[in-house]
């Protein structure tokens, strides 16, 4: 599976015709996680509470003077037919995210009926503003001062100031929607571009140690031809040449024998980075890359660029291993190169060095590359593009060679990048 569409799992995408839960409204196709059940169900408890108290302030307001029995009866009719408008509307309040025009101008027209309705009124009007339609809010409020110049005409003791409150309380929710939704088309937007920076790192990982392993397989491929050149020319050797004494016979032998116990080897590696890395991209042939042996022609090109380099170096070149080598050269190389980027200036100490095997897995021990440098850099640091990925080839290349790799920041204030290599018994 891959890892950057898991990572997307969760999310609802937001359409112009379905809106999500909690009114998040729509923001040109982006994903936003769901909101929490709990969120859900506090709106509508907050609706149910505000409900709950204007009705009770409805019910004083109209039971505060004294009533004649035809007059008590009439109020006590109007308190039930409010209950009833405010639970039809909390029941109709969910369909907001779908038909939140309709919902919100029925909220409006009958918010001055309905002292219960107030809390789903809320909701409903903010959920049509999250939109953040001019003639949506416009359509809401003309709907509302209609409904609130009807219930002046209906009720003699609803004023002016009636109508005023009505319409500010409109105005107010309609402010709050267009607050929340530009505060989630934002967080939307921050979401998504979360998701995708994620989604190229995976990809550039993958392709870093897919190219990493592609170059492996090519230094390899030229290593290989090279041993069984030498195997064809001695074999030659021995076929045409009856001249050779027994000495020089068996010298001969040996080294065939030898370069093909290598070739052996270097074709396994191969094999083992091409079954997991697939064919080449383009079969371009490549010189034979560098090892240890060029260490000293690398360190001369650093130090003529000005960086100060100091090598701790226990390890003769020519016995190391050539696969070996490769590996520790680029381990070097490209130390060299984040030193230079990085803290360009700073001081850099490279140590080589073979170890005994602590585990006896290993009878030839292991070969210990290190590079540090100082973090802070004397000089003002160069004008160059952030980290990229070769922390990440290299890593791959360690591993694919049977050792491993760390590097990251010290305690000290340096920046270290260490390996731990095989060396093949």
């Amino acid at each position: 599976m891959d890892p950057a569409a898991t990572s997307t799992r969760g999310l609802r995408p937001l359409h112009p015709e379905v809106e999500p839960p909690c009114g998040a409204g729509h923001y040109a196709g982006r994903m936003l996680p769901p909101p929490p059940a709990w969120a859900t169900a506090g709106q509508y408890a907050l609706a149910v509470v505000a409900g709950v108290a204007g009705w009770l302030a409805g019910a004083a307001d109209r039971l505060s003077g004294p009533l004649t029995p035809a007059a008590a009866e009439l109020v006590g009719a109007l308190l039930v037919l409010d209950v009833l408008i405010g639970t039809a509307l909390l029941a109709v309040l969910p369909l907001r995210h779908r038909h939140p025009l309709p919902v919100a101008c029925v909220a409006a027209a009958v918010l001055p009926f309905s002292a219960s309705s107030v809390g789903a009124a809320a909701f409903a009007v903010g959920a049509t503003a999250t939109r953040r339609r001019r003639d949506w809010a416009v359509t809401v409020a003309v709907v509302a001062v209609v409904g609130a110049t009807g219930a002046e005409v209906l009720y003699p003791g609803f004023s002016l100031d009636g109508i005023a409150l009505i319409l500010l309380f409109v105005v107010a929710c309609l402010a709050t929607g267009t607050y929340l939704g530009t505060r989630r088309e934002l967080i939307a937007a921050l979401h998504e571009r979360a998701v995708t920076a994620e989604r190229e790192r995976v990809l550039a990982a993958g392709a870093a140690r897919e190219a990493e392993r592609t170059r492996i397989a090519r230094e390899m491929h030229d290593v290989l031809a090279h041993r069984i050149s030498l195997v064809a020319l001695h074999a030659g050797a021995l076929t045409y040449r009856e001249d050779l004494t027994r000495i020089e016979t068996v010298d001969a032998a040996v080294i065939i024998q030898s370069n093909a116990h290598l070739a052996l080897a270097e074709l396994r590696e191969v094999l083992g980075v091409l079954r997991t890395s697939g064919d080449p991209a383009d079969g371009a042939a490549e010189q034979p890359q560098p090892t240890l042996a060029e260490l000293p022609a690398l360190l001369a090109d650093v130090r003529e660029a000005g960086s100060l380099v100091r090598l701790d170096n226990t390890v003769a070149a020519p016995v190391v291993p050539q696969l070996l080598s490769r590996t520790a050269f680029r381990i070097v190389q490209e130390a060299l190169t984040n030193a230079r980027r990085h803290a360009p200036g700073a001081a850099v100490t490279i140590r080589l060095a073979r170890a005994d095997s602590s585990t006896g897995e290993n009878d030839g021990g292991h070969l210990e590359v290190k590079i540090s440098n100082s973090v802070t850099a004397p000089t003002q640091p160069s004008p160059e593009p952030d980290p990229g990925v070769g922390l990440i080839g290299l890593a791959e290349r360690a591993e694919l060679a049977g050792g491993s790799l760390q590097a990251g920041p010290q305690p000290d204030g340096t920046f270290v990048v260490q390996a731990r290599l095989p060396w093949p018994a």
